[in-house]
């Protein structure tokens, strides 16, 4: 079992490194990086790479850590027991499994995502660490304790928006995703545009990275942008030859001021 990337996702060495000694340690692997980078879409790809099962969870401001456990619903039982339901004898009818209790009760290895975990408050990290350590929680209403079939491909991502708790980093295994250089950033775009002509790709990179270099930018362009742009400049000389324009370097500003 070893990720070397995929046919739709270039991954550089030492990311299918951080990956695979994730996967042999049993750690979570807590991955950090510009927006557009692929951290969200590296859970995904694994998943498909090493034919496992993906759970998501994605994290927002108000998200609670329970949340990622279960979650009782006692405005349903109470508003079945008026109407005299009957489900309302069993409290189980009222436990709604999270994205955690999924994973764990998974019949093969899984890969869970918990995508951008800096969204949430600043303990929601802390509040996960027995259960990510010890691949069990306890239902308190049923009194279960769940315990995970298969300690699961955990991906972590954020977007370094605030400092993460150092009792939680020190269980993570770290990786840090580069923004691509040019050599990386042109591997990528020959995936999804393979038959680009090189000269436009070289033009369009030479475009997309001046504009990357230009100082005090408060928010650079990230790689979503440079997918627009060759997807662009491709639909104007695809699928006739006949027209096929010089594309230089100043026709990508319009592009850039645009979005």
């Amino acid at each position: 079992m070893k990720f070397t990337g995929t046919d739709t996702y270039v991954a550089t060495d030492d990311l299918n490194l951080a990956v695979n000694a994730a996967i042999t340690l049993g750690r979570p692997l807590l991955i950090k990086g510009e927006p557009g980078t692929g951290k969200t879409l590296l859970a995904e790809e694994i998943a498909r790479s090493l034919d496992m099962p993906l759970f998501q969870w994605h994290i927002k401001s108000t998200t609670k850590a329970n949340q990622g456990l279960y979650e009782y619903d006692a405005v349903s039982r109470l508003r079945d027991s008026q109407l005299g339901d009957e489900r309302v004898h069993e409290i189980g009818n009222y436990i709604i499994k999270g994205t955690l209790w999924e994973a764990f009760e998974s019949e093969q290895r899984a890969v869970l995502l918990i995508d951008e975990v800096d969204k949430a408050d600043i303990e929601f990290p802390n509040d996960l660490l027995q259960e990510l350590d010890r691949m069990e929680f306890y239902v308190y209403e049923t009194r279960q304790l769940i315990k995970a079939r298969h300690r699961p491909v955990i991906i972590i991502t954020s977007n370094n928006e605030k400092e993460l708790p150092d009792a939680f980093l020190r269980r993570c295994f770290f990786h840090y995703i580069k923004f691509p250089d040019q050599d990386t950033m042109r591997s990528i775009v020959d995936v999804h545009f393979p038959n680009l002509k090189k000269s436009l790709l070289a033009e369009a990179l030479n475009a997309f990275y001046k504009v990357r270099d230009v100082p005090g930018l408060k928010k650079k362009p990230s790689t979503s942008g440079c997918w627009i742009g060759s997807s662009f400049y491709w639909r104007r000389i695809s699928p006739s030859k006949r027209y096929a324009p010089r594309v230089r370097a100043r026709s990508f500003r319009p592009y850039t001021a645009r979005f």
